[in-house]
Order: C-alpha cells, then structure tokens, then sequence
C-alpha cells in the first residue's frame, strides 16, 4: 500500500485549472492528476487546497480510479483545506474532532480503514508573538489527545500532513539562523518529542538519516535550487505500525507546489 501527502498550496493552481508560475513560466498543465497517474498511490492526503468543491471544475474534482473527499475552511474562503483520494472505500469518514475553532478551518479528516486509521491533517502555522501561535500549540494538544483516546482502544494510526515544524536540526538548511522563527521554534519541537515519548514514529527517518532532506522551499532566492529548505512534512505512524512499515521517502524533484510530495509505503 502507498500512501502519499503534498501539500500543493493551491488545488486550482495544481490542477491547471488556474495558471501557475514558476519563476518566468507560466503553465496550466495539471500537474497533480499527471503525479498521481504517475504514482499510482492508493491514498494520497493533500493539504493547503485554497478552494471550496464548487470552486473547482467537476472533471478536476477527483482523478479517475479514486473517491474523493475534502473539508474546506469555513470562515475564510480560499484558505486552508485539506484533500484525501482513495481506491479503498474508508469505513467511516470524519471532518471534526470536536472544537468548533479548529474544526471551521479545514484542517483534519480522519479516514478509518481495516487495519489503521489515517488522518489526513494541515497544521496551522505559528507566529511569533502571535496569537496564532498559541492557536497552533492549542491544535497539536487537541489533535493528540483525540488520536490518543483512540489508540487506547487498539487502534494504530498514521498522521500524514504538513506539520509546520521542524523538528531537530538536520530537518533543516539553516537551523541556528531560525532558533526564533515559528517553524522551528523549541516549544513548537517539543510536540514532535511528545510524539516520540509516545511511541510514534517519523517513518522517514527510520530509512534516512543525515541532513539535506527538506519537504518545502522558500519562494525567495532560489532557495529549491539551492537545497536551504526545511523539512515540515511527515507519515508518522504509531509504534505498533513499524513491522509494516516498508519504505518512506521524499521526492524534492517533483514540481507543482513549494512543498514537494513525502511517500509511505506499507507490506
């Protein structure tokens, strides 16, 4: 089984059905249907979709072969919003776990499956000596206590997404010049330890270690090019995953976003 998470920063722009530009370049390719096609995932999660359904053409809703479901922000339009495309019908499908301020951004489904639960999920950023900040701490405790509950009745669980953090070091170019940039930020880190502490597992880097390895790129200064980019994007799974788990890994070379896509692969 492969599942994959992109945030594509932008659904119309990724699909063609706006124009996108990449430097000089101007397109309307549909990049995210010819990636899948390539890749042939059985789930793929996407975050950061900036559109409602009826925003998007009806023949660019969902690619051939896959059901789709999506949770589009609520309170401000062309904001946030998270995708799931599957060729395995889910069980159950849920958009909310439970706290109307974070539930009305679009930012979390939850997919139950045979052997696992998946969510699929867009962490807020943070910012420093914001209230969004607080905002994005809040939404990591609410998220985990709700994953937690369900854990304890036996359930294992992949959380796939942009988090919005790097969490030690190597995950990213330059780490002592954003000690104090929200991404990075030691009490943001601390939830990824708290992850840890608790038996879950960042997949890539059971097959991956070292520096380098980065999931999204600043627009400016041709940081892509140059590789100064940070690695924010993540499949952890509970502990009770790792036997399954096969491969993980990240592919920088596909374009279409600022983030590129991170792939798990289950026996």
């Amino acid at each position: 089984m492969k599942i994959i998470t992109w945030n594509i920063n932008g659904y119309r722009a990724a699909t063609g059905q706006n124009a996108s530009k990449r430097y000089d370049v101007i397109t309307k390719d549909n990049k995210l249907f010819t990636y899948i096609e390539k890749e042939k995932p059985d789930i793929i999660c996407l975050q950061e979709i900036k559109a409602d359904l009826e925003q998007i053409d009806k023949d660019l809703q969902c690619p051939s072969g896959y059901q789709n479901f999506f949770h589009t922000c609520s309170v401000k339009k062309g904001y946030s919003g998270v995708a799931v495309f599957t060729k395995i019908k889910p069980l159950e499908v849920n958009n909310k776990f439970g706290i109307e301020k974070f539930d009305g951004e679009g930012r979390f489904i939850e997919m139950k499956f045979k052997d696992f639960i998946l969510f699929n999920i867009y962490f807020p950023k943070g910012y420093t000596d914001s209230e969004r900040l607080d905002y994005k701490l809040e939404f990591y405790d609410a998220l985990f206590s709700y994953i937690e509950k369900l854990r304890k009745k036996g359930n294992k669980v992949i959380i796939s997404g942009d988090y919005n953090t790097a969490h030690k070091e190597i995950d990213l170019a330059r780490p002592q010049e954003n000690i104090n940039t929200s991404g990075f930020l030691p009490i943001e880190r601390t939830k990824l330890d708290w992850m840890e502490q608790h038996n879950y597992i960042d997949t890539f880097r059971l097959f991956n270690e070292g520096n380098g390895f980065y999931t999204w790129w600043s627009a400016r200064g041709r940081a892509r090019e140059n590789n100064v980019g940070w690695r924010i994007d993540y499949n952890w799974v509970s502990s009770d995953l790792k036997e399954s788990v096969k491969k993980a890994y990240i592919q920088p070379e596909v374009q279409g976003s600022d983030h590129c896509p991170v792939v798990l692969e289950l026996k």
